[in-house]
C-alpha cells in the first residue's frame, strides 16, 4: 500500500495549467489519496493536474494511468484496473497525496495527455471539454 510522509517541507509544484484544466469540480474522492507512482517512468518528476486515475480492483490502490511511446500517450487501462477520475492540481511523485476529481468538466486541451474516446468512456461523470 503507497504512504506518504505528513511531516515534509512545503514546496510549490505548479507546470503552469493547474488553474486551467479542471474547469469545474463537482465532487471528487474524500480526502484524496496516496497514489502508486512506481509505473511512471524515472525521468517523470511532477504528476500534472489532468492526469488520468485508476485504481486496482484487487488490492484498492489508486495509480495513475500509465504512459507509453515517445511523445508520451496514456497507455490503455489493464483489464485489474477501474477508472476513478482526473488529478485535480499537480504534484511531486516524490509526495504523492493527490485529490482526485470524480465529477465535473476538464478541459481536455489543458491535459497532459490526449484524451482518447476511452478515457471518456469509462468517465462518464466528467465532461471533457475543447
Amino acid at each position: 500500500m503507497p504512504t506518504a510522509n505528513l511531516n515534509r517541507e512545503s514546496t510549490l509544484v505548479s507546470t503552469g495549467k493547474d488553474c486551467i484544466v479542471v474547469i469545474n469540480a463537482v465532487t471528487g474522492l474524500p480526502g484524496g489519496c496516496t497514489l502508486d507512482v512506481s509505473g511512471l517512468p524515472s525521468d517523470i518528476k511532477v504528476l500534472e493536474a489532468g492526469h488520468i486515475i485508476v485504481k486496482t480492483t484487487a488490492t484498492g490502490v489508486y495509480k495513475p494511468l500509465g504512459l507509453t511511446g515517445t511523445p508520451l500517450a496514456y497507455d490503455s487501462k489493464d483489464g485489474g484496473d477501474e477508472w476513478v477520475g482526473v488529478l485535480k492540481t499537480s504534484i511531486p511523485v516524490s509526495d504523492p497525496r493527490a485529490a482526485i476529481v470524480t465529477s465535473g468538466q476538464i478541459n481536455a486541451a489543458a491535459s497532459p495527455y490526449p484524451v482518447t474516446e476511452t478515457i471518456k468512456a469509462g468517465l462518464p461523470l466528467i465532461q471533457f471539454l475543447y
